[in-house]
């Protein structure tokens, strides 16, 4: 599947057991950061977040703008975008992709009844095929100001939606949106058919988890360079540690088991999110008009 080229830039990465640790930040242009390329560059994801394999498939010179407004309008329609969650969700669509080659099975937005709904469910399905088999990941995410509420909320997300109850209700909704043509649809259904155990499906899960946060190192930097990149790992080494014990040691508080699924982690600090948000609203109302 064809992608838009890669604009993020790795500035951090650890491997860990389970997982890894990374962060990707948007570069700077004349000593800023850059909030408005980061805007252009998400929305040029929209068309593969937001539209059916089907429609991809038919997606021409003569029908592209029609399909564009459209997936624009499924977003949201809203004067009220300050706290909305779609843009953290497609951000996490474009780290998947661009750093693990996942093949995006079905956009959250497809759970929508009505243009501004909220909808709860994992925030990204995707699938890779491995030499196992076919993994599925199930992402998470918050697009948030403060890193450590960020922490905070998605550990709880985790554990809720890793109960047995709600994955065989989230596995129902996702086989029922699953595109007929999609060349993994079968296998996919298959994984998660309410006759599989949960247990089969943690073998083939990984979790990735995208975090927005403002960081200090971002707003006060004007480049990548050497002090930057030391900089960001000291704001960030300590949290992902956090993460990653304070969800272990929950999950085995409620499940009385280890947390053995796979876990990657990626964090895009922002210089100002309050302007990233902006221009990501005006443009998207621009492609809706």
């Amino acid at each position: 599947m064809d992608s838009p080229k890669p604009f993020l830039t790795e500035i951090f990465h650890q491997v860990v057991d389970l997982g890894d640790d990374r962060a990707l930040c948007a570069g700077f242009e004349r000593q800023q950061w850059r909030s408005d390329q980061l805007a252009d560059h998400v929305l040029e994801w929209l068309p593969e977040f937001a539209l059916k394999h089907s429609e991809l498939e038919d997606l021409s010179h003569s029908n592209a703008m029609k399909l564009i407004r459209r997936a624009a309008k499924t977003v949201y329609q809203s004067e009220k975008y300050e706290k909305r969650g779609e843009f953290g969700e497609i951000m996490l669509h474009i780290a998947m992709r661009q750093l693990y080659d996942t093949l995006p099975a079905i956009s959250k937005i497809f759970y929508k009844t009505s243009a501004n709904e909220t909808v709860k469910g994992f925030d990204a399905v995707h699938v890779v095929r491995g030499e196992s088999g076919l993994e599925l990941w199930v992402g998470e995410t918050k697009f948030y100001r403060c890193l450590k509420s960020a922490i905070r909320d998605v550990v709880s997300e985790i554990v809720d939606h890793l109960e047995t109850d709600y994955l065989r209700s989230e596995f129902i909704f996702i086989a029922n949106k699953v595109d007929p043509s999609w060349p993994e649809a079968e296998a996919l259904n298959a994984l998660i058919d309410q006759s599989s155990s949960i247990d089969e499906v943690f073998s083939s899960m990984c979790i990735p988890v995208l975090l927005t946060y403002e960081s200090p190192a971002t707003s006060g930097s004007t480049k990548i360079d050497q002090k930057y990149l030391e900089e960001i790992e000291n704001e960030l080494t300590s949290e992902f540690a956090r993460l990653r014990t304070s969800l272990c040691e929950k999950y085995k508080g409620k499940y009385q088991e280890d947390f053995g699924i796979t876990l990657h982690v990626l964090v895009i600090p922002l210089a100002d999110k309050d302007s990233f948000i902006q221009s990501l609203d005006k443009k998207l109302k621009g492609l809706q008009a």
